[in-house]
C-alpha cells in the first residue's frame, strides 16, 4: 500500500547524485540493502537507501542523474525539503543473512547506494572485515567520498576502500574484478552498479549476491478499475496463511503488498526470481519471465510479480 513521505532535507553529493533525507510512516522498518519504490512524476522507480537502520541517522535515498532517465531527472529537480510524495514500503533482498561474516562490497556509480547501507551497518552489528572495491568515472563522479574516508579512519582495522577511477586505472574488466575477489577468499560478494558492471563481476567468486537497478515498465501507483471481476487466493508465507479477494487484473505481489503482507520481492520485472512462489492449485497466466526455466515450471513455480488468475481460486505457497 502506498503512503505519502516527506523530504525533510536535500543533500548534493555531486555534481550529478543528490541524497533524499525522508520520513518514513512510523509503521515502516527497513534492512540494510532494500529500496523503496516512489511515483516519480508519470512513472515508478525504485532506489536504494543509503543509510542504515541501524546508526540513528534518518532513511535516506540517493538518486543519481541518468541523461535518459526519466525518474532520476524528476528526483533531482523537482524535490526539495518539504516536497511530498507517493512511496511503496522497503521491498528487497540484497542483506547479509549473517552479520559476522566478512563482507567484499563491489560497486559502480550509483550502486554504492545498499552497499553503504551495508557497509554502515556491519561496522555496527559485527566485528566482520569489509572492503569496498568502488568504480567510477572520474573523482568528482565519487558520491559519499569524505564519509568513506571518514569511516576508514574511524575502522582502520576492518574496513579498506579501493577507489577504481576509470580515467586513470581504466575499467575494472572481469578479469580484474576476478582477481581483486580472488584476494579476499571466503568473503561474502555484493555486487550493484550498471548493467556492463554487473556482467563483468557476476563471476568473480562462486556465490554473488547482486541488485540490478532496472527501470519499472508497469506503475504500481496507477489507480485500479473500481469494477473488476475477483477471484480468491490462499497464500501461505512465512508460517501464515491469507486468503484475499483477488481483482483479475491485479498481479498477486501488488495484491499482497497493498494488503500490508510483506512478501519477498527485488526487481518486479520477471528477471531476478525472488518472488517465485509454488503454485499448490488453480490457474495463472504469467505477463512475463525472463528467468523461469523448464525445471521450474514442473515443479509449479510462479513469479508473483507477473502472475493474473484464470480459475476462481488459486493456491500458493513461498517456500
Amino acid at each position: 500500500m502506498a503512503e505519502v513521505v516527506r523530504v525533510l532535507d536535500v543533500i548534493d553529493e555531486t555534481p550529478d547524485a543528490r541524497s533524499f533525507v525522508l520520513d518514513l510512516p512510523a509503521s515502516w522498518s527497513y534492512n540494510p540493502g532494500q529500496f523503496l519504490t516512489f511515483r516519480a512524476g508519470d512513472v515508478a522507480r525504485s532506489y536504494s537507501l543509503s543509510s542504515s537502520p541501524h546508526s540513528g541517522e534518518l532513511p535516506k535515498i540517493t538518486v543519481k542523474r541518468i541523461p535518459t532517465g526519466v525518474g532520476s531527472n524528476w528526483m533531482c529537480d523537482n524535490l526539495s525539503a518539504g516536497s511530498t510524495l507517493e512511496a511503496q514500503a522497503p521491498g528487497g533482498v540484497f542483506t547479509p543473512a549473517d552479520w559476522s561474516r566478512d563482507l567484499l562490497l563491489l560497486a559502480a556509480g550509483s550502486g554504492i547506494t545498499p552497499c553503504m547501507s551495508i557497509l554502515k551497518s556491519a561496522l555496527l552489528l559485527g566485528t566482520p572485515k569489509i572492503v569496498l572495491g568502488y568504480a567510477n568515472r572520474d573523482e568528482q563522479s565519487v558520491i559519499f567520498k569524505a564519509e568513506l574516508d571518514a569511516l576508514v579512519a574511524q575502522h582502520p582495522d576492518r574496513l579498506t576502500v579501493v577507489h577504481w577511477i576509470d580515467t586513470v586505472d581504466g575499467l575494472p574488466t572481469a578479469q580484474r574484478l576476478r582477481d581483486f575477489a580472488s584476494r579476499h577468499p571466503g568473503y561474502e560478494v555484493f555486487v550493484c552498479g550498471p548493467d556492463a558492471f554487473m556482467d563483468c563481476a557476476a563471476g568473480c567468486a562462486e556465490e554473488v549476491h547482486v541488485e540490478r537497478f532496472i527501470s519499472m515498465t508497469d506503475n504500481p501507483f496507477e489507480p485500479k478499475p473500481e469494477s473488476e471481476r475477483m477471484a480468491r487466493v490462499t497464500v501461505e508465507l512465512y508460517n501464515n496463511t491469507y486468503v484475499l479477494d483477488w481483482p483479475v487484473r491485479t498481479k498477486l505481489l501488488d495484491l499482497l503488498l497493498e494488503n500490508n503482507i510483506n512478501a519477498p520481492f527485488s526487481c518486479r520485472e520477471a528477471t531476478c526470481a525472488t518472488c517465485a512462489c509454488r503454485l499448490r492449485s488453480g490457474e495463472v497466466k504469467m505477463i512475463k519471465n525472463e528467468i523461469l526455466e523448464e525445471e521450474d515450471f514442473a515443479e509449479n513455480y510462479i513469479l508473483s510479480c507477473q502472475s493474473l488468475p484464470l480459475s476462481d481460486e488459486v493456491h500458493v505457497s513461498f517456500d
